[in-house]
């Protein structure tokens, strides 16, 4: 018997109805052991997500408004559906524990995490298997950071002891003072990735709404191909650029442990998905995997004579944005002229301060600035060596009367970024998906 870890997104417990889905794709394979579950999500548009209503209840009672009316609404969602489908639990315990240290004013990470936590005792009773807390196994330093090692040895010993297991994504705990800690949102994902490094999984199944990757936002190109295979290392430059529907740090757990990540669709659980490998073969004469891209970047250009002279003079540079708690996404360079490309995130409210310090120290005999930029990342490994990739993207954009701002290509040549004005973004990425899609 082979041992398959599956975590399911808010979507896929929201109600009833979902997880009567859940438990038929459970019972079709008895390989699918280990479960891992997010907090409900929404039901309907308009409806609440079980965490953003936990959070609002701590910031009641923080300022002593009554938070009993919206806990009610809460524990009505996990009731309705233990009635609904007859599961055997008793959830009035839990409710009065949680209800307890809201009024002892607990921590903003415990109340972030107790909807994992009843959606896996819930759906744990549901599906007849042992519940099993993230407590104490997935575990953090005192700053927060994931002590990775750490949590695979302890999940691995208490796992031994399951046969079947549901566990709560989301959240783990304090090595030293055993506080509960939550990941970033969305860190169910990771829950499950670290479940299935523990566990030496066949596979990590990630169910969501979704029948896995698409090669383009379909917001933008109208029936975009679906990614059947990528890489991880591909689809971290897609996710980077925002074609996320894993947690991007999902990823490093289990391609650790060179486990395949397969990306399915609860709604639709006869579709393939998409497998997430450590490497793969493009298939046939393929040369992309994925088009994505994000909006509002600034690109800061300086010209300075006879640079590339001047020892260092990008390391001050980028000491500057430091200093500034600054963080780049490209530096393309020239042989006179250096530019930064920076997140309007990362410079709100800097911009001015960032420029008079590098007039001030760097000296630049011409600084520019080139706002509203998006930066579009075409990705796939069938690019590697195949000659007028660069070419044929260019030209695309060219037909179409759009200007580049940037090209940069890595040196592993799977990806090309390219920098375009932001009321040419999804123009270009039509463009570019239209050149290479098979016909």
């Amino acid at each position: 018997m082979g041992v398959k870890v599956l975590k399911f997104g808010g979507s896929s417990v929201a109600d009833g109805i979902q997880l009567t889905k859940i438990k038929n794709i459970i019972d079709a394979d008895p390989d699918r052991r280990y479960i891992v579950v997010s907090a409900p999500g929404k039901r309907f548009d308009g409806d609440n997500k079980i965490t953003d209503l936990l959070y609002m209840c701590r910031a009641q009672m923080q300022h002593n408004i009554p938070y009993e009316q919206l806990f009610q609404v809460i524990t009505d969602r996990y009731s309705a559906v233990k009635y609904n489908l007859g599961i055997d639990v008793d959830l009035d315990r839990y409710y009065d524990e949680i209800r307890a240290n809201l009024d002892n004013k607990c921590s903003e990470d415990y109340i972030a995490s107790r909807g994992e936590y009843l959606s896996a005792i819930l759906v744990a009773a549901y599906l007849g298997y042992d519940f099993v807390d993230t407590k104490g196994l997935i575990l953090f330093d005192k700053r927060g950071r994931l002590l990775a090692d750490e949590t695979n040895e302890a999940l691995k010993a208490e796992l031994a002891k399951h046969e079947r297991a549901v566990l709560p994504g989301f959240y783990g705990s304090d090595k030293e003072t055993g506080e509960i800690r939550v990941l970033s949102r969305g860190g169910s994902d990771v829950t499950g990735s670290l479940v299935a490094r523990a566990v030496n999984a066949d596979i990590y199944e990630n169910w969501t709404d979704v029948s896995g990757l698409l090669m383009a936002d379909p917001r933008i190109v109208k029936d975009p191909e679906p990614i059947q295979t990528i890489s991880y290392i591909e689809l971290r430059e897609l996710s980077y650029m925002g074609a996320s529907v894993l947690h991007e740090d999902a990823v490093f757990p289990v391609r650790l442990a060179n486990i395949p990540i397969n990306i399915r669709n609860t709604n639709e659980p006869d579709d393939p998905g998409t497998i997430i490998t450590t490497e793969h073969a493009p298939e046939g004469k393929k040369v992309l995997s994925g088009i994505a891209g994000n909006k509002d970047f600034t690109v800061i250009a300086m010209y300075k004579n006879m640079l590339n002279k001047e020892i260092g003079y990008v390391r001050r540079v980028l000491t500057i944005l430091e200093d500034f708690d600054i963080s780049f996404e490209h530096i393309p360079t020239g042989i006179d002229t250096v530019s930064v490309v920076i997140s309007n995130e990362q410079l709100d409210g800097k911009l001015d301060d960032v420029l008079e310090a590098l007039d001030r120290q760097m000296k630049p005999d011409d600084m520019s600035v080139h706002e509203d930029i998006s930066l579009i990342a075409v990705v796939g490994l069938g690019m590697s060596r195949r000659p007028g990739t660069s070419a044929k993207i260019c030209t695309a954009l060219a037909d179409e009367g759009i200007n580049i701002r940037m090209l940069n290509q890595g040196s592993s040549e799977i990806n090309i970024i390219i920098g375009v004005d932001t009321a040419d973004f999804e123009n270009a990425i039509r463009a570019i998906y239209n050149a290479f899609a098979e016909k």
